[in-house]
């Protein structure tokens, strides 16, 4: 594909963009303490507003992947995906009113300290790895979406935008700390957004409506909305997106370490929930959005693909393609809209790097620590440390980003890397925060049997083959389409059948296995194996559980409390053959109640 060439003006709006994001950055290591504690650094010292969290609950994931990935979704496959966001609306208030009050009552740096007190240590090492290991992949997608896009629009060498990009990124992420990464991506999403309406705005003035968008999409159809299919080996349908995209949400939006950070920055649990419930018209808006963008980029492309005629070498690069095709003359659009995927890609690493830095030096650093000196780490500095994992992640991800070409389209890489993970450890939460009779033995064996299924299922060694819909090169003045070798082709039905099935039912699938797992290993454990104490939920913290589990355990307790046979119950669950010196050792799993039953043992 031929590039443009910058022009001054297109240079100018980019290095604005990257003035305004760096020097927000530097504002906010040289002011509110100068970034002096965890607290201030991580999470931005408690007291940030609404409308900053809700903007960057936003850009944090649905970024360079929505803005190259998903409009590229609509033009090869149709508006299917658009109803994911039904999805969104449907557990907005699941993540916001079950599982958000658990992590405010928690009042901790880390997630994952959560597990440690439900399960104990080994939980929270294993969910942490995952998910330090899902988001330094992710990270590499996110790098190389922009790397690919600046290649596409300005002939820059794509090794030498990776490293450009995640430098910046990384130098930005480490010294400002979590308050500037949520202002600045207010100035970043308004730059997302810019960057859409202007594919959109072009198309509309060159067709002269969005009816006549619509039209053309319909016409050539591109236009569905109603594939109900059972089949969970289509791609797209309204199950696989409203149950699979309710997942997909859930892993992001209510157990994620980065999201859940940015609802711990507000002051309480109540201005968390109006947020996120912020977040989601917010959210709906880029999607819908993009998703016309897609039909957008189809209406001027119906008679004459750009990948079929040999313009573009991958569908990831026909938004770049088409503001270089339609606003290339004109002065400082080219600039905008690289600004944009440019910053949207700024706000997603800078996320990750810094709930990954918080994870590092909460669940690694700080118990090796306590291990080796048997003191805890002091707050002095932890600033630092905090900053100087930042660049180390950072590092790594550039790393990565090289190695992220070989993972096919950029919107389903990114999303089968979040459903393997995610659906496990969102299964992992799960179990703990709803059941009370899950422990230990069960959970671990759950959430093990849960990621390995996902990786199997992911990662298959070969794929279905992709079938997008009818496009056409009747208007097109060359077509090298016969030249391009094809592939040894493999019929889909001679594939392993689970290997077909929908990349969006993958998180689902980890979730469903992660409970069932857990919970039967959890009973086997306690009623056959005598493992951990049968009566162990009725002394459980009850703040380790979602609202309404927590309240039936709260009344089940003062029932035992009040009931005639409350000193048989307390001999009863006191008893040697109930709760073990070992079980009694791992004193981070145990209520204070349980601990005393412990002790008289």
């Amino acid at each position: 594909m031929a590039a443009t060439v910058f022009g001054v003006w297109d240079y100018a709006v980019f290095a604005l963009t990257l003035l305004i994001s760096a020097g927000i950055g530097i504002y906010y290591r040289f002011t509110g303490g100068r970034q002096k504690t965890a607290v201030e650094y991580l999470l931005a010292d408690r007291n940030m507003s609404i409308v900053p969290v809700a903007f960057s609950l936003m850009a944090s994931f649905m970024s360079a992947v929505t803005l190259l990935g998903v409009s590229a979704e609509i033009y090869s496959f149709g508006t299917m995906f658009v109803v994911i966001n039904l999805a969104y609306g449907i557990f907005t208030p699941v993540a916001a009113y079950l599982y958000l009050p658990v992590f405010f009552n928690l009042g901790a740096t880390s997630v994952y300290e959560y597990l440690e007190k439900r399960f104990g240590k080994a939980a929270r090492l294993a969910a942490s790895l995952a998910f330090s290991l899902q988001m330094i992949l992710y990270m590499g997608i996110v790098l190389y979406t922009p790397a690919l896009t600046l290649e596409a629009v300005t002939g820059m060498s794509r090794s030498w935008a990776i490293l450009s990009v995640g430098l910046v990124c990384t130098f930005y992420s480490t010294i400002g700390g979590l308050k500037a990464v949520l202002i600045t991506d207010v100035f970043q999403s308004l730059l997302m957004f810019a960057s859409i309406y202007c594919v959109i705005v072009s198309a509309w003035v060159e067709k002269g409506s969005l009816a006549e968008i619509w039209r053309i999409a319909e016409e050539n159809g591109r236009i569905e909305f109603d594939n109900f299919s059972l089949d969970p080996t289509v791609r797209h349908t309204w199950w696989s997106l409203t149950i699979g995209g309710g997942v997909t949400f859930l892993s992001l939006y209510a157990v994620n370490q980065a999201q859940v950070q940015r609802y711990l920055s507000v002051k309480d649990v109540k201005t968390a929930q109006k947020t996120l419930w912020m977040n989601w018209p917010l959210l709906t808006l880029l999607s819908f959005s993009t998703s016309f963008s897609g039909l957008a980029m189809y209406s001027k492309y119906s008679k004459c693909d750009p990948a079929k005629s040999c313009q573009i070498t991958s569908s990831d690069q026909l938004m770049p393609y088409y503001v270089v095709d339609t606003m290339g003359h004109m002065p400082g659009l080219s600039g905008l809209f690289v600004s944009g995927i440019f910053s949207a890609s700024l706000s997603t690493v800078s996320a990750a790097v810094n709930s990954l830095a918080a994870v590092t030096l909460e669940d690694y650093i700080k118990p090796i620590y306590v291990c080796l000196r048997k003191n805890d780490l002091a707050e002095k500095g932890s600033s630092y440390r905090a900053k100087l994992i930042s660049v180390i992640y950072g590092l790594v991800c550039i790393a990565l980003a090289f190695i992220a070409e070989y993972l096919g389209s950029v919107l389903q890489a990114s999303l089968t890397i979040f459903n393997v993970v995610g659906g496990p450890i969102l299964g992992l939460f799960t179990v703990g925060m709803f059941f009370p009779v899950a422990n230990q033995t069960g959970a671990l064996t759950g959430f093990v049997s849960s990621l390995a299924f996902c990786l199997f299922l992911g990662f298959p060694p070969v794929k279905p083959a992709l079938k997008t819909l009818p496009i056409s090169t009747a208007e097109c003045l060359s077509n090298c389409s016969s030249t391009i070798p094809s592939p040894p082709h493999i019929a889909n039905d001679e594939i392993f059948y689970l290997h077909r099935l929908s990349y969006m039912w993958l998180g689902v699938l980890g979730l469903i296995v992660c409970l069932v797992v857990g919970i039967i290993v959890s009973l086997v454990a306690s009623h056959i194996l005598r493992i951990h104490p049968v009566d162990l939920a009725d002394h459980l913290d009850p703040n380790l559980f979602v609202p309404p589990v927590a309240n039936h355990l709260k009344k089940r307790r003062q029932h035992l409390h009040t009931s005639p046979q409350r000193n048989e119950n307390s001999k009863e669950i006191c008893g040697l053959e109930l709760i073990q010196p070992s079980q009694a050792e791992d004193a981070t799993s145990l209520s204070s109640e349980n601990k005393l039953c412990a002790a008289k043992l």
